[in-house]
């Protein structure tokens, strides 16, 4: 009888540690409360978070024309405040994975958009040139000799992605500059979100580079991709006038790669591999 009872005693206990993981528990994935007393957004936040919002827009209508050849307007007008539409873009001339790519970053783009405006408001849409003659100028001014035939960024796959370098890394140096001078904690949410899928975008163009960095850039003769990712790198540098803020994806010399043993650069960092980081004043 003891023995009949001590069976069923444990089949109950084991039934109800059964119940007990069965029954999820209460979710504990919230964010950690702010201290009493703080402001989500403080006055001072709302123009460093606008100042992306510049970036965002051409990104946003960059990737979008070149996927989709269409732009923010097409999928939410709201978005553009009424400003004007961008002039000179359109779809690229790309294969179907790079296509996928470019759409992915862009719907990104849109979502960041909509997140600043919903957090600090807005401003319409500045006047964007996408032509290629603007792509055509920074690839001159990078290479230090006028390019002949121009640098089309929407002619090919390679081309698209070697304009695209431009864009992703500034963003995400220039979203780590505000980082000390915002204090409202929903503020710094929104800049650590946002810089997290930035460098995301960064390294996914530098990855598809990276895969073609010993090929040469037609019709160019002597330049490989490689060779552009330097040259683009080093004209950021100089318009940043604050010493090195980007590398190519393949340095010449190990002594220059990650703890000086690789020529491999494909997420670019700095010292330490911490980011680089554009101050803004």
């Amino acid at each position: 009888m003891a023995l009949a009872r001590d069976a069923a005693l444990h089949l109950l206990v084991a039934a109800g540690a059964l119940l007990l993981l069965a029954v999820p528990p209460p979710p504990r994935c919230r964010a950690t409360a702010p201290r009493q007393g703080a402001l989500a957004v403080y006055p001072s936040d709302m123009e460093q978070l606008q100042f992306l919002l510049n970036a965002k827009f051409v990104e946003a209508e960059w990737f979008l024309h070149a996927a989709l050849g269409r732009g923010l307007d097409f999928l939410d007008r709201n978005l553009s405040g009424g400003g004007p539409r961008p002039s000179g873009a359109r779809k690229a001339d790309l294969d179907f994975r790079t296509t996928e790519v470019a759409a992915e970053l862009g719907y990104q783009e849109v979502g960041h958009i909509r997140a600043i405006r919903q957090a600090v408001g807005g401003f319409p849409r500045p006047p964007i040139d996408l032509a290629p003659d603007r792509f055509a100028m920074v690839m001159d001014d990078a290479m230090g000799v006028r390019l002949d035939p121009s640098f089309d960024a929407y002619v090919s796959p390679v081309n698209f992605l070697l304009a695209s370098y431009v864009f992703p890394h500034v963003t995400a140096a220039a979203a780590m500059g505000i980082g000390p001078s915002l204090m409202g904690y929903a503020s710094k949410r929104l800049q650590a979100s946002i810089l997290a899928v930035e460098a995301g975008q960064d390294t996914v163009i530098r990855l598809l580079l990276y895969q073609r960095a010993d090929e040469p850039v037609p019709p160019y003769q002597g330049h490989t991709v490689a060779d552009f990712t330097r040259r683009i790198s080093d004209w950021r540098n100089r318009m940043s006038g604050c010493g090195t803020k980007d590398e190519g994806v393949k340095v010449l010399d190990w002594k220059q790669g990650v703890e000086r043993r690789t020529i491999s650069n494909i997420l670019g960092a700095g010292e330490d591999s911490l980011v680089f980081t554009w101050w803004i004043n």
